[in-house]
């Protein structure tokens, strides 16, 4: 019976070094399932930018502003940051293309790029 409880105590040490070497695995995990929110996050930022761009400039009102501005407030502004635009105009509609940069999790790496979104409104 001694020789079974002596085992058992090894094995909890073990299993204590197993944990250890798990845990930057988990985190790795973690760290991808953030990053994607985020990604996910930006790209519906990017349209929502778009949109509201697209509608100021269909408006032709002074009062409304300027459009690029108008879509830079609608979103984050941790995202405005990196906002850039596209425009496309007829005689009929406007057209805006939002371009947001994608947040980096970690600092310095920059895989994801840019979320790309565009909204067509009619002139009125």
């Amino acid at each position: 019976m001694t020789g079974n409880r002596r085992g058992s105590r090894r094995e909890r040490g073990q299993v204590a070094i197993e944990y250890l070497g798990f845990i930057p695995l988990l985190l790795l995990v973690g760290l991808c399932a953030i990053q994607l929110g985020i990604a996910a996050y930006t790209v519906n930022q990017a349209g929502t930018a778009a949109r509201v761009a697209a509608r100021t400039a269909g408006q032709d009102s002074p009062a409304a502003g300027s459009p690029e501005q108008a879509g830079a407030s609608a979103i984050s502004g941790w995202l405005a940051d990196g906002l850039s635009w596209d425009t496309s105009s007829g005689t009929e509609d406007v057209t805006y293309t939002a371009h947001v940069e994608i947040p980096s999790v970690i600092p310095g790496l920059d895989l994801l790029g840019k979320a790309t979104r565009s909204s067509t409104m009619p002139r009125d």
